[in-house]
């Protein structure tokens, strides 16, 4: 069975995929406390290569997600979380807030098709994506606003005033 290679961090993070053919590893120096030895890495060829690489991006783009970069800071009222998210339309967002998380899902369309080998570099997610975030503060989510504008979304969470203290009556029987 085949192993196949993992993506790195920055890769999964940011969705992108190059499609320039890696080269081919050389030997690494191995140094040892007495003796230095050269030790042969392995290589596979070029044409079983670009294969496997194919077979994995159609692998992951199954199985995964596109992950959002994002902004989360406060203001003296709010939570503001933004992101980038040029090519989405408003109705492809959806905003849900559950107890101290937010998440944010959408889904990135292409208008045209283009064949993997057609491509010097594709670097754009394309798909499906989705980003949560656990909020630092509570929040009141009634009074939630999210606005996409210029393909940056923002969302506005009004923080709850814990500082209030609310005193009840109690009732004796």
């Amino acid at each position: 069975m085949e192993q196949k290679e993992k993506r790195s961090f920055l890769d999964k993070f940011t969705g992108a995929r190059s499609v320039d053919k890696p080269q081919d590893m050389q030997a690494m120096p191995v140094y040892a406390e007495e003796t230095e030895t050269q030790m042969p890495m392995r290589q596979e060829p070029q044409q079983q290569k670009q294969e496997s690489q194919q077979e994995e991006w159609a692998e992951e783009t199954v199985d995964e997600e596109g992950q959002l970069t994002i902004d989360v800071y406060q203001t003296e009222d709010d939570i503001v979380i933004k992101s980038t998210i040029a090519g989405v339309k408003p109705e492809d967002l959806d905003v849900a807030i559950n107890n101290d998380m937010v998440t944010i899902k959408g889904d990135r369309k292409t208008e045209e098709v283009v064949e993997d080998e057609n491509y010097y570099y594709q670097e754009c997610y394309w798909g499906s994506f989705s980003r949560s975030v656990v909020l630092p503060v509570d929040i009141v989510s009634d009074k939630a606003d999210a606005a996409l504008k210029n393909g940056i979304l923002t969302i506005r969470l009004p923080k709850a005033d814990t500082t209030k203290t609310k005193k009840i009556q109690v009732r004796g029987f």
